[in-house]
């Protein structure tokens, strides 16, 4: 039987999703890295895969698979030794699972993507930072964490929908939020801050998921790093001029 092919760049954050779930499930699979930085998303192989180019995306012996809550469902379905709070067999939960990752691709994910893209990646990626629409995502952002804190955590439960348990949801939701994790401190804190049910759902998340939760994000933290010194020399080349001026005095 042929082995699970997962075509991610865990720079993706639902790519992300989809290798935490393979991991954590036990589920026997072959990453394969697709380097969106390099374009490599946008080569004819991969067009194959994916017509619409983008990651993740799975080959499952014949069967091809785009879409990351998709594929998350596929995956809790088709493998054995899955446990079943992760895409529970009772319809009225899964509808209620369904609603939550409908709601995400309109709210959450445009406003965190977006967000993070204008203040952060976008002159990675060779484009430039847009401040307006960096501004129009930080709303949508703010409401999206809101609607989380104030409806899908609402119940007494340390998931989404009251549940004792992570779902594929909570998966897909929180691996979105850990984007801003490449902000600088003090935004990070201006907007994750003020929502304490969202960032202990987080943390309840990411211990529920880990050792691999960490390591499939670990792209993400040594990114961080790697911004902070820059944004620290940055400082210092601004700071510089000043130190070295003489003081000229009046006579």
């Amino acid at each position: 039987m042929m082995k699970l092919k997962v075509y991610a760049d865990r720079m993706s954050q639902p790519s992300r999703a989809v290798l935490i779930f393979c991991k954590v499930n036990g589920i026997d699979f072959e990453e394969i890295k697709i380097e969106l930085s390099k374009r490599q998303h946008l080569s004819p192989e991969f067009h194959a895969i994916n017509p619409f180019k983008k990651v993740p995306a799975i080959v499952d012996g014949r069967f091809k698979l785009f879409e990351s809550h998709a594929i998350l469902i596929y995956l809790a379905c088709a493998f054995p030794g899955v446990a079943d709070h992760w895409y529970p067999s009772d319809i009225s939960r899964r509808a209620r699972i369904q609603s939550v990752l409908d709601w995400h691709h309109l709210n959450l994910r445009p406003g965190a993507a977006s967000y993070v893209l204008n203040t952060v990646l976008a002159p990675l990626l060779g484009r430039q930072l847009n401040q307006q629409a960096a501004a129009e995502a930080e709303k949508v952002l703010i409401s999206s964490l809101s609607t989380i804190e104030n409806i899908w955590l609402k119940g007494n439960g340390r998931y989404l929908l009251g549940g004792l348990r992570p779902s594929i949801a909570d998966l897909s939701l929180v691996c979105e939020i850990m984007q801003l994790e490449l902000l600088d401190e003090k935004d990070r804190d201006r907007i994750l801050g003020p929502h304490k049910k969202v960032q202990q759902w987080i943390e309840s998340t990411k211990n529920a998921t880990r050792p691999h939760f960490d390591e499939v994000h670990n792209v993400l933290y040594k990114l961080k790093t790697k911004l902070s010194v820059q944004q620290s020399k940055q400082a210092d080349s601004v700071m510089e001029p000043r130190i070295k001026t003489p003081l000229t005095s009046k006579l």
